[in-house]
């Protein structure tokens, strides 16, 4: 007990905050944690500590199971061990993993941060439907040494379903009816995708456990098979989170429960106004702020409130940022080259919490602070983190669109109101009539307002030199504008800050950008493309910000992303703003 205590005091310790003023109203609510038995009643699955409504109540107790999953998934341990082993000894050369938000997210940050140890299998994550990256991960290697996850917790995600439909048919012209070696389904037990993982052959099916939501499933199959498989000692990664999950237990005192004082930090904060969650962190552990990006958008931002996280927004001087930021400092390792720079933000009264990771395997002990952190930030919000009603308002939209194709054979269309080649602006009606995209844009962004943010939407194909002109975009409005941005790649932030878009508070600007894709492919045993698919997506999107009465623009880009992204830096360069 006395190891467990000081682990957990070790943890707590290596968790900083500075936060001026802020901090007597913290440690007034982690006093009103304690008197209240938060800690005690999480662990018990309380659902009162949420909501009082009945039928809620129950969605509550079955979204809960990520408490102790990583307990759970040490039981199977071996049975991921002998998965990597036999990946490597039938000969696939590369994992392609496919689903979208819950079930991709997780995958791709531990991708990009965790060491494979020389004995994982390269790691594809395929989040998206623009049709040129889907082309670009199958020409990437030979589709017959190829292992394919699809990874759906409800089984009828639409975009994991095209993958499936699109991989598998093609694995079918090279292997015929034995195409099914070469996929893996995650899912929940009794969905669509688990029986037609059986009726065509899978590999293998693993069936998740039901009672953990999609942005909460880190710790489970849907996480730690791709790791697996990718080369990450599995073993290792879940004996962190079980310690964070220790030292979080229901009978640790609220000041001394890691995850409920960063969770009081959120939320007394964001209750007073600090509701810009932003993160800095050098790249080798930047990703992280991926994940995170989606549990606390899609879990807080409804019923008019929220926590925004702002990942990948470059760090500007203390005078840039308005009284709307909590800053969340995440070092790996020592000498962390933003030290000086998070220092100002201190010295200029700027509230900060400092996380300390030793090594990139404490990622699972961040997977599960942050899961505590954002349900007790929910609770003091007074919103349940736990559903997410306004993603299913785009998917309904979009379906609907490609219903019309399936019908007419194409989408509705839109005429520009400003055609500037090669940049087209459509009508918004929070754009009065304009001669100029320039003098379009600058209505639009002079309606910011202090603690607004810019959120700049990329239907777009994700490449570093649009990433590069994107980030100068960014930092070129938000510095001279004081507004916090983020940036969102379509449709991978439908799952993620989509919901924040439409059921936060109303202090978005949204910037949608498109573009014309120069090639497509054909979806089997649907009507239409990945194209078509990805321009009804952004048509659905649109459409729901507009009914929520949203101020946001399209732009269109035409066929050179690249081009058009930079005639769009151009304009902003000598707009007034």
């Amino acid at each position: 007990m006395a190891k467990q205590s000081e682990e957990a005091a070790a943890l707590l310790g290596r968790q900083r905050l500075e936060l001026g003023n802020f901090q007597e109203g913290v440690e007034a609510r982690l006093v009103v944690l304690d008197e209240t038995g938060f800690g005690r009643r999480l662990w018990e699955r309380d659902p009162s500590l949420w909501t009082e409504v009945p039928s809620r109540q129950e969605e509550i107790k079955n979204s809960l199971g990520w408490l102790d999953v990583a307990g759970a998934m040490t039981a199977n341990l071996d049975l991921l061990r002998m998965l990597a082993h036999e990946a490597r000894a039938t000969g696939f050369v590369r994992v392609v993993h496919m689903g979208m938000g819950g079930s991709s997210l997780a995958p791709l940050v531990m991708g990009l941060i965790l060491p494979d140890g020389g004995r994982g299998l390269p790691l594809t994550v395929l989040d998206t439907t623009e049709p040129a990256t889907v082309l670009k991960v199958e020409q990437a290697g030979p589709l017959e040494n190829t292992l394919f996850i699809v990874a759906s917790k409800s089984g009828t995600t639409a975009e994991s379903h095209a993958f499936q439909q699109y991989f598998y048919h093609a694995l079918s012209r090279i292997k015929g009816n034995r195409a099914g070696e070469n996929f893996i389904a995650i899912t929940d037990p009794g969905t669509p995708l688990e029986k037609s993982a059986k009726e065509d052959g899978f590999r293998h099916i693993f069936l998740n456990f039901a009672d953990i939501g999609g942005r909460y499933s880190a710790l489970s199959f849907f996480g730690m098979v791709p790791a697996a498989l990718a080369g990450v000692d599995t073993g290792r990664l879940l004996d962190r989170a079980l310690a964070m999950e220790s030292a979080c237990g229901g009978q640790a005192a609220a000041p001394e429960n890691p995850g409920l004082v960063l969770g009081a930090v959120l939320g007394e904060l964001g209750r007073h106004g600090r509701d810009k969650i932003t993160f800095l962190a050098e790249d080798k552990i930047a990703p992280l702020a991926m994940w995170l990006e989606q549990l606390l958008a899609e879990s807080t931002g409804k019923e008019g409130k929220g926590l925004l996280p702002v990942a990948g927004e470059e760090p500007g001087e203390p005078g840039v940022y308005g009284s709307d930021r909590l800053f969340v400092h995440l070092r790996l390792g020592a000498g962390d080259s933003l030290d000086q720079r998070v220092g100002s933000l201190k010295d200029a009264g700027q509230p900060v919490v400092t996380i300390d990771l030793n090594d990139p395997y404490d990622l699972g002990q961040e997977f599960f602070r942050w899961e505590i952190a954002t349900v007790t930030a929910g609770a003091i919000l007074g919103i349940n983190p736990f559903d997410q009603p306004n993603v299913q308002e785009s998917k309904d939209n979009t379906n609907r669109l490609l219903a019309q194709v399936d019908r007419s054979g194409e989408l509705p269309a839109e005429s520009p109101l400003i055609v500037e080649e090669p940049l087209s602006l459509y009508h918004e009606a929070f754009i009065p009539a304009a001669g100029t995209i320039t003098d379009a844009l600058n209505q639009f962004l002079s309606q910011a307002r202090p603690g607004d943010y810019l959120a700049l939407m990329a239907y777009l194909t994700e490449s570093e030199d649009a990433g590069r002109q994107l980030a100068q975009i960014r930092r070129r409005v938000g510095q001279r504008l004081r507004l916090a941005t983020t940036l969102g790649y379509g449709p991978r932030f439908l799952h993620s800050t989509g919901q924040f878009h439409k059921g936060g508070p109303n202090s978005g600007l949204f910037l949608q950008l498109t573009c014309d894709d120069t090639q497509d492919v054909q979806i089997p045993g649907a009507g239409y493309g990945f194209s078509i698919f990805k321009q009804a997506q952004a048509l659905g999107d649109l459409e729901a910000l507009r009914r929520h009465g949203r101020r946001v623009a399209r732009l269109h880009l035409g066929a050179d992303i690249e081009r058009g992204l930079a005639r769009l830096a151009e304009i902003l360069q000598k707009a007034t703003l």
